[in-house]
């Protein structure tokens, strides 16, 4: 989003935290603290009854009808833009964007707030009134005459002559969208950790729960998806866009008191402070320690802060020599101790634990910085792939007409069939051959991605090309049939498969398991930054490629237009971006792996001599 095309986003999260998430919370991790666990659970924060099975109907009832809401308003919205505020295609791309960026930025910031201060529930709360607030103001746009231009026939619309919005209608839409893009920041980073919460990661049952859990919410999101792609979309493209955003308005609206209902089974985790904090720490206490010399020879732990985690974190990273002056701030020098052994300045003296959260932090950066110009070739199927759709063949027989809208169905379905095929026979293929549980590792699942990306920005284009020299060649003749486009929609729903769910299962596993709202929120933005990115190409290319003799390659008549030439240049961008992500792959390090210098060989190879003494003996 989703929203940068949220409804694809959100699909293939669903999923691979599945995958993600599990592996993440075997039970060898959490073996060791059952018992203490057992033993103190009275005296936690988290209250580990009722909660399960009997809170997950509220919180999935409130999280599926959010996104029947926001889902149902985007998948047709570069339409309604258009049509109903005629606006160019160029000016509806961008809004698309912008609130598709703002949106996805939105998550990192409801993060913050739940984790530091108010908990997920009541940000999920006050999230859901946002969005029905939010949904409420789109409506009226479309409802009350004032709130938009007046109606334009599409056949004169080509020419530009028809009125466009005033300020205050346009400011009336933004303020809508703007309560959306608050209301997801609360709600999408929270629900899935809130409905994590309610079961108990250290028990056997709790660990099943969370499986079922993510597969129920990865079925429920594909049935939103298809609902709002055909049912509401044709309802606002055939029937009327007032009942067609009431729809998902009145959903909203229903989930908030569903949501309430359920507080009394609710587990409640109680927030545990800013985890930016805990990130400043370690990059002050590195800094001011910046003049400590690390030692040359093997680092004893003995000579670091390392207490024992909270019981909240599952796993305990190990030392390592990636990012090594960061190494400084959990070095202990003089006066860093109190008596009792706990440190005097936190700002002065982290744990090993700190440190090693920051680096793999630090780690995915690049990783993270590579799949933007990805998602940026997914986000056109929100924007100028509709625009090819409005002018083609759309019919399916007589008297049916596709909504340009629903076109994206084929991506999804695209997905449905292959995730099954890619689990239970693809995966266990090449696990024979590879020895590698997943098959493929994730960045190699990732990378595959982006070459689909790129696959299918150079179809799209091609298949524009061909379009447009049939329709100027022939204008007579009747349009290509909406389903050319079938091939690119495809390909686009195999870097679904590959980078888009490589990219959440990759920030699940990487990101310690206290910090993975901010993963996800990190995730989210990953399409803030694709939605910020196209809309800078698409106004740089409307700018600099108009002439005196030809209009621009994103003209509102794309017949006049080079809309094949905006989507090679994806193309090409995504060349460039495939060679960075090799590199940056080639040198990743994972979470809880440390490379290994000469005396770390050297020891392993005289603990392997002197063991094979002690068997021989």
């Amino acid at each position: 989003m989703e929203v940068g095309d949220d409804k694809k986003k959100s699909s293939c999260m669903l999923y691979c935290c599945t995958k993600g998430f599990q592996k993440s919370l075997t039970p060898e991790i959490v073996t060791d603290k059952k018992k203490s666990n057992t033993v103190t659970s009275e005296s936690n924060s988290i209250q580990k009854k009722p909660g399960g099975w009997r809170a997950i109907p509220y919180i999935l009832g409130n999280e599926t009808f959010e996104r029947l809401a926001t889902f149902g308003l985007f998948a047709n919205f570069m339409v309604y833009l258009t049509r109903i505020f005629n606006l160019e295609q160029v000016a509806a791309a961008n809004i698309m964007n912008i609130w598709g960026g703002l949106t996805n930025f939105a998550p990192l910031l409801g993060a913050f707030i739940s984790d530091a201060y108010v908990g997920r529930f009541k940000t999920i709360a006050v999230a859901s009134c946002f969005s029905f607030m939010g949904m409420l103001v789109v409506t009226l746009t479309a409802w009350l005459p004032n709130l938009h231009p007046p109606q334009c026939h599409s056949k004169n619309q080509i020419l530009g002559p028809c009125q466009g919005p005033t300020g205050g209608q346009l400011g009336v839409l933004m303020l809508g969208l703007g309560l959306l893009s608050i209301g997801s920041g609360g709600i999408r980073p929270c629900s899935i950790p809130f409905g994590v919460d309610q079961f108990d990661p250290t028990t056997e049952d709790g660990l099943k729960g969370i499986k079922s859990f993510y597969n129920l919410y990865y079925t429920s999101f594909t049935v939103i998806l298809i609902i709002t792609s055909t049912v509401v979309v044709y309802i606002q493209d055939s029937v009327s866009w007032v009942i067609g955003f009431c729809i998902p308005t009145s959903l909203m609206l229903s989930s908030i008191p569903l949501f309430f209902i359920g507080k009394r089974v609710y587990v409640h985790v109680k927030p545990e402070g800013s985890i930016f904090s805990g990130i400043a720490e370690v990059i002050v206490a590195s800094y001011k320690k910046r003049h400590v010399k690390l030692p040359d020879e093997v680092e004893v732990v003995g000579n670091y802060y390392d207490p024992p985690v909270k019981e909240t974190v599952l796993t305990k990273l190990p030392h390592t020599h990636q990012y090594r002056f960061l190494n400084k701030a959990a070095m202990i020098v003089e006066n860093d101790l109190k008596p009792d052994g706990t440190r005097a300045n936190r700002w002065r003296l982290c744990s090993i634990q700190q440190v090693e959260e920051v680096k793999c932090l630090i780690r995915v950066i690049p990783i993270w910085v590579s799949g933007i110009i990805a998602l940026t070739a997914i986000l056109q199927q929100g924007t100028f792939i509709i625009s090819q759709a409005l002018l083609l063949d759309r019919h399916l027989g007589p008297h049916f007409q596709i909504p340009a809208g629903s076109v994206a169905v084929i991506s999804m379905i695209t997905v449905g069939i292959w995730l099954p095929i890619y689990d239970r026979i693809v995966v266990p293929s090449l696990r024979k051959i590879t020895r590698h549980e997943g098959g493929i590792t994730i960045l190699q699942r990732m990378g595959i991605g982006i070459i689909f990306s790129i696959l299918s920005m150079a179809v799209a284009g091609l298949v524009e090309r061909e379009r447009r020299v049939m329709h100027n060649s022939h204008p007579n003749i009747r349009p290509m049939s909406v389903l050319w486009l079938a091939p690119q929609l495809v390909l686009l729903g195999f870097c679904d498969s590959f980078n888009i769910i490589g990219q959440i299962e990759f920030f699940n596993q990487e990101f310690p398991e206290h910090l993975r709202s901010l993963g996800n929120a990190v995730f989210a933005c990953s399409f803030a930054g694709a939605s910020y990115l196209s809309s800078f190409l698409i106004s740089t290319v409307h700018r600099v490629t108009k002439t005196r003799d030809h209009p621009d390659w994103l003209t509102n008549d794309l017949n006049s237009g080079r809309l094949d030439y905006f989507f090679f240049l994806i193309a090409v961008l995504g060349c460039l971006n495939l060679i960075y992500f090799l590199i940056c792959a080639s040198r990743y390090q994972y979470k809880g792996t440390q490379m290994k210098d000469k005396s770390d060989i050297d020891i392993e190879l005289s603990s392997t001599k002197d063991t094979s003494l002690v068997d021989n003996s």
